[in-house]
């Protein structure tokens, strides 16, 4: 298992607002474990914290915008896919006006500062988002299409499409969060000439110039139209004579309009708050788009009580049987765990293969045959003991007995043919030999048992 990770150090970024034209001041510094990414206004009174997590956008026009009781900070998704990217899970971002910088239309300074600081592991264990089965989103409002698929690392697709004969159809994808730096950072924003005007009338884009945009001219405007906008937005006037690309610095990628897509749709997901396991496959994403998937998503995972454990047969335990038998006295017909699938200092996973050849279903009952639930909540008690055992020397000199089984609950049968998974988590420090743990048992993705444990480590002697 992962561990979280966080800044190493802090950095300090300025630049100008795109929508406010305003001098921003941006700091982003270390947070301390389990915090999550937090965005704190400065320059209000109180220095209010809005977390940055799905439910809190309230805006998504041209970038997005968080907001939690009155306090609003927009253009977030640029810092958010670096983060991302650099999977860290807790940071501390201080600015000091309603919005973020532009920067260069990048996440490229974001990336940098990141690697110049570097990045550092915590104690606790990284939690995911696990992309356990196919699916399909379709937002019916913008006609953006994800596809949801497993798989063991973070991937992502993006196909945009425009009605433009300069930008019509593009493609771009990423493998690995490795790649990032190279090949998605520095990929700029881009704007259609022909929407300039719609966007300053929206009090909009006051900081944006072609320094820090891709401006695509794609229908003839009069040059009057165009002086009239470089007059609006306080530019030099040029002339345009031929469609295509306004910017004077070419083109990163021939693709790079449809990777700065792709660096968004990063940057949105980021604020479900967990990295994710799986790949996204994106047509024709958008910021509205992208943000109701990561708040569909945060829906869900409020609704998991606790993730619910990745089981693959083929993957090596990290006890065996013969393993567990050295650490544990139980033996025959009273040995309820096959195998340990994981382990760290926190948690343990542990799994039962439930057989017709159970010697308690002879009189549990011979008709119906179902688990008794005392059994489900000894195996876990003895998931829990090869988790406490696991934090002593010598762990074979020592016994676990449980004091104490509180709020006990039983949501499901457990019948031959099921695979009983037990996840054992602590509930706190072990302290004078004495532990609390949390347990839960799964069937497939559903809670079939569930307990509090309190038990004590003894020498034997």
């Amino acid at each position: 298992m992962s561990k979280q990770k966080t800044l190493k150090s802090a950095f300090t970024l300025e630049g100008k607002g795109l929508h406010t034209g305003l001098p921003v001041t941006i700091t982003f510094n270390p947070a301390e474990v389990n915090t999550g990414r937090r965005i704190q206004r400065v320059d209000l009174e109180g220095q209010p914290i809005v977390d940055a997590l799905a439910e809190n956008v309230v805006e998504t026009s041209r970038g997005t915008v968080v907001e939690k009781d009155g306090v609003r900070i927009s253009t977030i998704e640029h810092a958010m896919a670096a983060l991302f990217a650099f999977d860290i899970d807790n940071c501390l971002i201080q600015v000091n006006q309603p919005e973020f910088p532009i920067l260069d239309g990048s996440a490229g300074a974001y990336v940098k500062a990141i690697q110049e600081v570097g990045v550092e592991e915590q104690k606790a264990d990284k939690q995911y988002y696990i992309i356990r089965k196919k699916s399909e989103v379709v937002n019916e409002t913008t006609g953006s299409k994800f596809i949801l698929l497993p798989d063991e690392e973070f991937g992502i697709n993006v196909l945009v499409s425009y009605p433009s004969p300069i930008l019509n159809n593009q493609f771009a994808s990423l493998d690995s969060l490795a790649e990032f730096p190279e090949q998605i950072a520095s990929c700029r924003t881009f704007v259609f000439v022909r929407e300039l005007e719609a966007l300053l009338k929206n009090n909009l884009i006051k900081g944006g110039d072609l320094d820090n945009a891709i401006v695509i001219y794609d229908q003839i405007l009069p040059q009057s139209d165009i002086d009239h906008l470089t007059d609006i937005l306080g530019k030099e006037r040029i002339c345009v004579e031929n469609m295509g690309y306004l910017n004077k610095e070419p083109l990163q990628f021939e693709n790079e309009p449809a990777r700065h897509k792709l660096l968004d749709v990063m940057g949105d997901l980021a604020l479900i708050g967990k990295p994710i396991k799986g790949r996204v496959i994106a047509t024709c994403p958008g910021h509205k788009a992208n943000t109701d998937l990561a708040k569909k998503i945060r829906k869900e995972l409020r609704r998991q009580e606790v993730p619910v454990p990745i089981y693959d047969p083929n993957q090596a335990p990290v006890l065996d049987v013969n393993q567990i038998k050295h650490l544990l006295p139980h033996r025959w017909p009273f040995l309820l765990v096959d195998k340990v699938i994981e382990r760290t200092d926190t948690y343990v996973v542990g799994l039962k293969n439930v057989t017709g050849n159970e010697t308690f279903f002879c009189g549990h009952f011979p008709q119906e045959p179902v688990m008794p639930g005392v059994l489900q909540l000894e195996a876990m008690a003895q998931t829990g003991g090869l988790l406490v055992l696991g934090t002593v020397d010598e762990p074979e000199r020592y016994s676990t007995y449980f004091m104490k089984i509180d709020n006990a609950k039983f949501r499901q049968k457990v019948v031959p043919g099921d695979t009983l998974i037990f996840r054992l988590e602590l509930s706190g420090e072990i302290r004078r030999g004495c532990v609390n743990m949390k347990g839960y048992a799964f069937v497939g993705d559903s809670i079939v048992a569930e307990a509090d444990f309190m038990a004590q480590i003894v020498k034997n002697k």
